[in-house]
């Protein structure tokens, strides 16, 4: 089973974004994402990092997830740290969604 993420503290935070830690910063906001939106009815992955169910509503337990978002890493840093809106980022094809209660807008920036 794979460790949970876990958010950063304020100086690994520093210390990832000064040495360009991408992995790091990744499971960061996905784990800031896991805080802000509790619950398993959306997958978000952002391979080849890591992915974290989320969004309330019905859970997910097998197979392909009926909700699922996904992007690169440099798209979801700039929707998490706020360089970028949801809706730019699903205008231009950074991101792919699909199934119920996949817009994170009310989520983001982290």
């Amino acid at each position: 089973m794979p460790a949970r993420l876990k958010v950063l503290t304020p100086e690994q935070l520093a210390t990832a974004q000064a040495t360009g830690d991408t992995r790091a910063l990744v499971k960061h906001y996905l784990a800031r994402l896991e805080v802000r939106a509790p619950g398993r009815s959306v997958e978000v992955r952002v391979p080849p990092f890591a992915a974290v169910q989320v969004v309330p509503g019905v859970r997910h337990t097998r197979g392909t997830p009926p909700a699922v978002v996904e992007t690169d890493a440099e798209t979801w840093l700039a929707l998490a740290t706020g360089r970028t809106t949801w809706g730019e980022a699903l205008d231009t094809g950074r991101v792919i969604a699909s199934g119920e209660r996949t817009d994170l807008a009310p989520y983001l920036p982290l």
